[in-house]
This record gives C-alpha cells, structure tokens and sequence, in this order.
C-alpha cells in the first residue's frame, strides 16, 4: 500500500473512531487506528525497560511539534520513561488528532526478542 493510501485510510479510521466515540459505548469497545512498529528503541529507554515491559501495557502519546527532526513527531511512553517514537510515515494523523484535543490511547500488543530493535516492540493506537 502506498504511504497516501495508508494515510488516508488511518484518517478515515480515526474520523470514524472519533464519530463512534460521540456515542455511548461499552468501555471494552476498542476501535484500533493504527499498529506499528516502535522508532528509535535504540536511543530512548526502551532498551533499558524492555524486560519490564508487557503486552496490554499502557502506553502515553504527546505531539512534539517544536522536534527538530520532525514538526508531526509523537512520542511514547510508558511510566514516565520515553520508549522511542511513532514511525515518521504513520504519525501526521495522530499528531494533527492530538493537537486538536482528541483522546487517543495506545497499548503494546507484542513483544519481541527480534535482531532488529525496529522490530521489538509493536504498539496499537485506538479509540473508545
């Protein structure tokens, strides 16, 4: 899939997500928005922390316009300890959904040992 095919598609699942989210809803409802790989293992504490880290776990997304290397870079976290970030290519829609106040939230769904730290950590955005 191309990356304006895959942007346009997680707008279009967010839009929905958001809409849904007006609704009442049961809270175990999940409308996932988008799964990726974690960026930067490397260089934040996602290498010092992997061990305590498990599937389900809550994660914490912030917009980072002022980021030198990229105005739409959202970050995550989890307890207070950055991870890494949301791959350049699939972070323009949560940014612009951050900056705009809506809620998103995001959890590890899978874990690792793989040779390339690109591929340890995999996270899922949604909405409820």
């Amino acid at each position: 899939m191309c990356s304006g095919s895959a942007t346009l598609l997680a707008s279009s699942a967010l839009c929905l997500a958001l809409w849904a989210g007006s609704a009442p809803a049961e809270d175990h409802v999940r409308l996932v928005v988008q799964s990726s790989n974690l960026a930067g293992f490397r260089y934040h504490a996602a290498s010092e922390v992997f061990h305590e880290l498990r599937v389900g776990d809550v994660l914490e997304l912030a917009h980072e316009p002022d980021n030198p290397y990229d105005a739409n870079a959202v970050s995550i976290s989890w307890r207070g300890r950055k991870l890494g970030y949301v791959p350049r290519r699939d972070n323009p829609v949560l940014a612009w959904s951050l900056d705009r106040g809506e809620v998103l939230h995001a959890r590890i769904s899978r874990l690792t040992s793989h040779p390339n730290p690109a591929r340890r950590i995999e996270f899922e955005v949604y909405a409820r």
